[in-house]
Parts: C-alpha cells; sequence; structure tokens
C-alpha cells in the first residue's frame, strides 16, 4: 500500500497500538484496521522498546534527539569556522595591500 503519505501521528495514537500490539494483536492485522503500515506499527514497537529499556540494539527517541541536535551544531560551527577563514584571508590580503604608515617621528 504504497503511497500513503508521510503524517505524524499523536503520541497517544502510537502508545495506544504499541499496547495493542503487546496485548497479542499482530501489527499486520492493526494495519488493516487502522491507518499506519505494518512496518511502521513494527518501528513503533521497536522504538518504544528501546525508550523503556526492553532492548539495547538502537538509540533511544532522546539520544537520537540529542544526536540531530549535536549534528545541527555541528554543521553550524563548521560554516562559521568557514567563514571565520575566508574573513581572516581578506584582512590578511587587504592589510598587506595598505601601505605603511610612513615615517615616523
Amino acid at each position: 500500500m504504497a503511497g500513503r503519505g508521510r503524517g505524524r501521528y499523536p503520541p497517544e495514537y502510537k502508545e495506544q497500538i504499541v499496547e495493542l500490539v503487546r496485548s497479542g494483536r499482530s501489527p499486520g492485522s492493526l494495519a488493516r484496521e487502522f491507518e499506519p503500515t505494518e512496518q511502521t506499527i513494527r518501528n513503533w514497537v521497536k522504538q518504544a522498546d528501546l525508550d523503556e529499556g526492553r532492548r539495547s540494539d538502537g538509540l533511544t527517541t532522546e539520544a537520537r534527539l540529542e544526536l540531530l541536535r549535536l549534528k545541527r551544531e555541528v554543521k553550524r560551527l563548521r560554516m562559521e569556522r568557514d567563514i571565520l577563514k575566508k574573513a581572516a584571508a581578506w584582512f590578511a590580503r587587504e592589510s598587506d595591500s595598505i601601505p605603511s604608515g610612513g615615517t615616523r617621528s
């Protein structure tokens, strides 16, 4: 069922679906009854298990958000560094082209 689109589901909705899986319902039957795909439901269950410490083969939501924040910060810092490098090079060229102050008394 491709092409359903990528919508955001409320956390409460995800929690209810996860609880239904944990109570014995299969992701496939829930996918047929509700909107999310079977794989989406499996992903939600896996992420809930990671967040609750039931598994350790991936990142918790908190760790994932921190990683995303750090990646954004690294990108911003690299951009700032590159701007400063260019500015320093420009100022170095400009200071070389300015004649010295002449004679000193």
